[in-house]
């Protein structure tokens, strides 16, 4: 960014300087922290006045500050102070709103200070937002330089999860089957989905153990359906399984039991709910500063996943995402970027990568090997000398192995602030499969994605 300043000999009455800016939900988060204003009115999703609808109002304070921006910036620039500003709020701008800031130079004094009139406004229709006038010391010494740098903000919340749970409501709420809701965290999840009008939870195990954590959670469960089951764990994932085959659930959800019980029923020849593929498990994560949601796969179930197995994990990923309408774009990691016969990842990447290209993986383009930078990082990949759809974009990750997966979806979460929904692909309906640690959002988003996928999978039926 290149900074020029105006000093206070060169201004001349009448010159003028702008600039627009689009107001965001994330300048609205910014201010607030910045200002320590948490007034509901100003920020983003808060209904107020009950309306049904956020005011999602920018404050008075943060649109004044714009005009600070142009009289720092441009006129008359770097070395500027202020000695004061009076303004007044005619109207209220709102979040999508583009506003122009203009200031123009009144008059100048011997002290060296400088008045400027200020004004926003709405360029769309001409509505006035502020109006005032600035007096400031202006700069006596020229500033010109273009390596001025401020370190990027990244405002911790979750829009891409946001997005797909508003996407869920617009459908029909789905049956799902929840195993074991015997505990705190399984049942509020499904409660909180229902809730929201995205599913229908069919509640599977023991009635006395869900009643009694319904009333410790205080929580009516209303005419949602229990299935009494007494013979623990394994008798309960076999009734979810016998739910799903009699049409009368559409999604699995794992309750209060043990991953490997719940797998262990739906593999089951007899009354599983096998489908052709292997169970693979995505996680699609919600990553702060990114453009979109980004999936690793698979980090919960396949230990050390042989090339076939990883042929299911890349398909089963490119379903997902095409059932979430985002563009599949695989990069299968190892630790190089280059074909490495001593690196077994390297060759299975390649394969992949081959595979995808002849039509044997299909729905999305597919490349390996990468490594983690030049997969996520354009910069990265083109210094590598890695063109294509894939290198420096990939949002889908599919890791070597349930150590990497594991690591790297950890790591997402704790360094990087990220929220991850994760499900359970392969079998005849998707199986949601959160952790104990999963928060509200992270629960709601996994069935906002188990809803989508199924409703996915049943309209390729019914075109087929």
């Amino acid at each position: 960014m290149r900074l020029v300043n105006r000093i206070f000999d060169e201004l001349q009455i009448g010159d003028r300087a702008d600039l627009q800016r689009l107001v965001t939900q994330d300048d609205l988060y910014v201010f607030a922290a910045a200002s320590g204003n948490y007034n509901p009115m100003h920020l983003p999703s808060i209904d107020t006045d009950g309306d049904g609808h956020p005011e999602n109002v920018a404050p008075s304070m943060f649109v004044a500050s714009l005009t600070a921006s142009v009289l720092g910036t441009k006129l008359p620039g770097p070395g500027t102070l202020f000695r004061s500003h009076r303004f007044e709020v005619h109207n209220r701008p709102h979040v999508g709103d583009e506003l122009l800031c203009e200031v123009r130079v009144l008059e100048k004094s011997s002290d060296g200070t400088v008045l400027l009139s200020t004004q926003v406004s709405r360029p769309s229709d001409g509505m006035l937002i502020i109006s005032g006038e600035a007096r400031v010391i202006a700069p006596t010494v020229k500033f010109d330089r273009s390596d001025i740098e401020v370190p990027g903000l990244v405002v911790q919340r979750h829009r891409h999860f946001e997005a797909l749970i508003a996407r869920a409501r617009e459908l029909p709420p789905v049956p799902v089957a929840v195993v074991c809701p015997d505990d705190p965290n399984s049942l509020g999840g499904a409660i909180l989905a229902a809730r929201e009008g995205i599913i229908k939870p069919i509640l599977v195990g023991s009635i006395t153990g869900i009643r009694t954590t319904a009333d410790g959670l205080g929580a009516d469960l209303g005419d949602m359906e229990i299935v009494d089951v007494s013979g623990g764990d394994a008798a309960a994932a076999a009734m979810a399984c016998t739910l799903v085959h009699q049409g009368r659930a559409g999604a699995v959800m794992k309750g209060h039991l043990h991953t490997d019980d719940l797998l262990r029923a739906m593999l089951d020849k007899a009354n599983g709910l096998r489908a052709g593929r292997r169970f693979t498990h995505v996680f699609v994560m919600d990553v702060p500063g990114r453009n979109e949601p980004l999936m690793v796969t698979d980090a919960a179930i396949n230990i050390a996943p042989d090339l076939a197995t990883k042929v299911d994990i890349v398909q089963n990923a490119i379903d997902l995402a095409l059932a979430l309408g985002i563009e599949p774009r695989v990069g299968a990691l190892s630790a190089v970027e280059t074909v490495n016969p001593a690196i077994q990842s390297s060759v299975d990447a390649a394969l992949l990568s081959k595979m995808a290209e002849r039509g044997q993986i299909r729905g999305g383009a597919v490349d390996g090997p990468l490594a983690m930078d030049n997969a996520m990082d354009i910069g990265a990949a083109r210094t590598k000398g890695l063109t294509g759809r894939v290198a420096g974009h990939a949002n889908i990750l599919v890791v070597p192995g349930i150590d990497a997966g594991n690591m790297l979806a950890k790591q997402l979460t704790y360094v990087s602030h990220a929220e991850g929904a994760g499900l359970v692909l392969g079998a005849s309906v998707p199986v949601i499969l959160n952790s104990r640690s999963d928060s509200p959002m992270a629960r709601l988003a996994s069935c906002a994605i188990a809803v989508q996928h199924h409703m996915h999978n049943k309209k390729a039926k019914v075109s087929a």
